[in-house]
């Protein structure tokens, strides 16, 4: 896979061993990251802050002729945005479950024939397409962001990633939009306030230690990234007189009890998780996470990058001939 390819975790809830290697295989060619989890863990492993695209469920979990079914109706109970793929044992259809079961599922499969889910993991996980010098893009502009805020601190960037779940992570998070002729959406960059006071208190930061206990400086402190990293994306991405086509808007739900957020969209979200480490002390860490949703506009085959030639740098001053 190129280093920009987009991949997604999806969680296999499957006792079988052959089917769970099947599944596995299938899996890493389709950009497909597969994670396990014992059927008595698999609730508070959904209600956890683990970045899920999809999940792949066996009809007869966890030792029960319909165990699949019974804990299907539970996970589309808390977590309807995420796609379920249901493997069977003889038939690859929906023939034999009631109609309110089958709302709870994406597509029915067997094991021989688990090809045939590359059109609806397309279709629901992978649904929007992402250029890959935008990915890259991204990253570079984030990090250089973040390594002006913070000090002698090493920056890992994790692979892009997609999503179909809605849930917050830590307690700071911003919110900036995201507006231009070839997309409209969001930018969220969310981070756990505990280790970003630690960092503060460490002098990692350009904030004064003694107010990190102010809760209001580490606000800032996210804020100052979010807004240098939309000021750069905008000079990459859009120009002068690059605007938005369409002027509608929808609301943004934020349940806070269910660290739960909505953009209105059933559009997947393009996630980047960015991991600072005190050089010092490997103890200090940091994680913020990036997302992206475009829920508003989205037409990659408009996307360019603006070139920068030497006469532009010249004219602005950035450069001079001697």
């Amino acid at each position: 896979m190129d280093e920009a390819t987009v991949v997604s975790k999806v969680l296999v809830l499957e006792d079988n061993k052959p089917s769970r290697d099947g599944i596995r295989k299938f899996c890493e060619s389709h950009n497909l990251v597969t994670l396990r989890a014992q059927a008595e863990h698999v609730m508070s492993v959904l209600k956890s802050n683990v970045d899920l695209g999809g999940i792949f469920l066996a009809e007869a979990f966890d030792g029960k002729a319909q165990g699949g079914l019974v804990l299907a109706r539970r996970i589309h109970a808390i977590r309807p945005e995420l796609p379920i793929f249901l493997r069977r044992e003889v038939l690859a259809s929906f023939e034999g479950i009631t109609d309110s079961d089958q709302k709870a599922f994406t597509a029915a499969y067997v094991l021989e024939n688990i090809e045939s889910l590359t059109t609806d993991v397309d279709r629901t996980i992978f649904s929007l397409t992402y250029p890959n010098a935008l990915l890259r893009g991204i990253t570079e502009i984030t990090k250089a962001a973040l390594e002006s805020q913070f000090k002698e601190l090493d920056t890992l960037v994790e692979k892009p990633f997609v999503v179909k779940d809605r849930l917050i992570y830590g307690e700071i998070y911003t919110l900036i939009p995201v507006e231009g002729s070839w997309c409209r959406g969001y930018m969220m960059l969310q981070a756990d306030e505990l280790d970003l006071m630690k960092l503060v208190k460490a002098d990692k930061t350009h904030v004064d230690p003694l107010g990190a206990g102010d809760f209001r400086n580490l606000n800032g402190l996210l804020g100052e990234i979010t807004n240098l990293i939309w000021g750069a994306f905008k000079n990459r991405y859009f120009t002068s007189t690059d605007k938005p086509i369409f002027s509608g808007q929808v609301p943004i739900v934020i349940n806070h009890l269910h660290r739960y957020i909505s953009f209105g969209s059933d559009n997947p979200q393009l996630c980047f998780k960015y991991t600072l480490t005190d050089k010092s002390d490997p103890g200090k860490s940091l994680q913020i996470h990036q997302r992206f949703v475009f829920n508003l506009s989205w037409s990659p085959e408009d996307f360019a990058e603006n070139i920068v030639s030497v006469d532009d740098l010249v004219e602005s001053g950035e450069l001079e001939m001697f």
